[in-house]
């Protein structure tokens, strides 16, 4: 959750601060979480089951606090399971292919919908999923969070918004 908050998403990248914005950021660190377990912790597979049934009930626990009636919650919540796992493994193929824009455009889809989103934005943000998965491979996730690394990493993909445009303007 703490990675998911950080403002620059919501700001710089322009995730929209919205109840499917940080479901989209929230479900984006759940797979770096548990990307980042696989090899590296024992009982990686039963840590990884627990994170999935913690984030089941955290999205119980968020939409009955969002007022939504005891009888949709456990569809919703299926849904937003079923859109975790969806997502997960659409990037996790995409960080595997740096080449493809896949992951950019997914991310495009799912965490940057509308016209809200600044220009690079998915470009940034597929960099920051990739530069995530890397450092998980070595450090654990919370270390990486509570660290700071995570916001320096969110911070230089940032700024890569609008260089693009910005390097053409500067030569003409």
């Amino acid at each position: 959750m703490t990675a998911a908050r950080q403002p620059d998403f919501y700001g710089a990248i322009g995730v929209p601060d919205t109840p499917e914005g940080r479901f989209e950021l929230v479900a984006l660190h759940l797979y770096l979480a548990l990307e980042g377990l696989r090899g590296t912790v024992p009982d990686a597979a039963g840590l990884s089951q627990r994170m999935i049934e913690i984030f089941v009930e955290d999205m119980d626990d968020c939409m009955r606090e969002m007022g939504i009636g005891d009888l949709a919650v456990p569809k919703k919540v299926k849904r937003a399971a079923a859109a975790f796992y969806e997502r997960a493994t659409i990037y996790q193929s995409g960080v595997a292919d740096v080449e493809d824009g896949r992951l950019a455009a997914n991310l495009e889809h799912y965490a940057l919908p509308g016209a809200a989103k600044r220009q690079d934005a998915e470009r940034a943000l597929a960099n920051y999923v990739r530069a995530a998965s890397s450092a998980l491979a070595v450090v654990p996730f919370d270390v990486w969070v509570q660290s700071g690394a995570a916001a320096q990493l969110l911070d230089a993909s940032a700024s890569m918004i609008g260089q693009h445009s910005m390097i053409g303007k500067t030569e003409t």
